[in-house]
């Protein structure tokens, strides 16, 4: 359980993960200290993960992102894992999301054009034994909560 200082630091950290603590604690509303404690204490258990830079695909040439919908067989712990593990290793893929309902995963993926998205479905989703279907949506826009 957070209590409202916990929930207001995960709040401004997910805002701003470079937030110098001076700020955290002025922005939370406590002692420096305090806040240095409490930051620590949510990384110690696990409820701050990490810290990443958010990078515009489109200003390091990936200006085509889409949401591949992605249904495996047999959908099995020993065909899941190393699938995932595969997804994860691709320098296109964003996010991977395991999913219920007619597809087994959502992954994201920018690409430098609609060509290399062609590619990238042909020769690293469909050739692969394990993949029944893939569903391809372009995005108009992806933007991300803060």
């Amino acid at each position: 359980m957070l209590d409202s200082i916990d929930e207001a630091i995960v709040r401004e950290l997910r805002k701003d993960a470079r937030l110098q603590n001076k700020d955290l604690a002025e922005r939370v509303n406590v002692a420096q200290s305090t806040a240095v404690v409490r930051h620590r204490a949510l990384r110690e258990r696990g409820v701050i993960t990490g810290y990443h830079a958010e990078i515009d695909p489109g200003a390091v040439g990936q200006h085509v992102q889409a949401m591949l919908a992605v249904k495996i067989r047999p959908h099995t712990k020993e065909i899941v894992d190393p699938f995932m593990a595969y997804v994860l290793s691709l320098p296109e893929t964003l996010a991977l999301s395991h999913v219920t309902g007619p597809e087994d995963f959502l992954v994201h993926v920018a690409v430098s054009d609609v060509g290399h998205l062609q590619r990238l479905v042909l020769d690293k989703f469909t050739s692969r034994r394990e993949v029944t279907e893939v569903h391809t949506n372009l995005l108009f826009s992806h933007v991300r909560k803060h």
